[in-house]
């Protein structure tokens, strides 16, 4: 019996969904205006955000070969919110007068988060584009949050380290290519991921008092950098049993 051909088959752009996601986040963008309006800033940055959103799932779903399931529906729905609050997040008269709402939408992006998986498990639909589509929605939404405390003044720069730490790690593949071999799954990571997600929300509430944010925030980096720092561990003794 001969084989089956080993090549990505061409994988079709899922425009209605991408189509309808732009409707969704023009709606929110609206909503928001007529609460307060809002700078033509925000508005060209989340048009600038969606259509790099829009260029990387195409691009992903290229080289994947994978094709667009009912679990990347679901994310889509929660990157739509995500890229709403990071249109948001540099606007510190809105974040200030509304805070407890955009906490609020943080908190419903945050629990939709493992709905895609169930989704994908229910439906076995599972594909690495899918998995990939939601480790890097989790890691923007991380960026988005630490630039939201930022804007917010709850905090310095620093912050930004917490969410530009996954970015880092990727540059640096770039130049030590061992940086870019797969990782085992780790109950360790996920852990360490989710703890950055509720830190960060909770330093967005109104009553979190600085003395808090700080040191839940600086715990938080703590981590995280520790965790980075057993991965590179894991993957440079494994570069150096490969050499052997």
């Amino acid at each position: 019996m001969d084989s089956l051909p080993t090549h990505r088959t061409p994988q079709s752009i899922p425009w209605a969904e991408l189509s309808l996601g732009a409707v969704a986040l023009a709606g929110l963008l609206l909503a928001a205006n007529r609460i307060m309006p809002l700078s033509s800033t925000t508005t060209i940055l989340a048009g600038a955000l969606y259509a790099g959103f829009g260029v990387a799932v195409v691009a992903g779903l290229a080289l994947s070969g994978s094709r667009f399931g009912p679990a990347d529906r679901v994310t889509l729905v929660r990157a739509v919110l995500v890229l709403f609050l990071a249109s948001l997040a540099g606007t510190p008269e809105f974040l200030q007068a509304f805070a407890w709402p955009y906490a609020l939408l943080c908190l419903l992006a945050l629990t939709m988060d493992g709905a895609d998986g169930y989704v994908a498990r229910r439906t076995r639909t599972a594909s690495p584009f899918g998995a990939r589509f939601d480790m890097e929605l989790d890691a923007f939404f991380i960026l988005v949050l630490c630039a939201a405390l930022m804007f917010l003044g709850k905090t310095g720069p620093w912050v930004l380290l917490i969410g530009l730490m996954r970015y880092g790690f990727v540059m640096a593949g770039w130049c030590w290519t061992w940086l870019n071999a797969p990782l085992p799954e780790s109950f360790r990571r996920k852990t360490v991921c989710v703890w950055q997600l509720v830190t960060l929300m909770v330093a967005l509430l109104p009553p979190a008092p600085d003395v808090f944010v700080h040191a839940t925030l600086l715990v938080a980096l703590v981590l995280l950098a520790g965790s980075f720092a057993l991965d590179i561990r894991y993957l440079y003794r494994q570069r150096a049993t490969r050499r052997l």
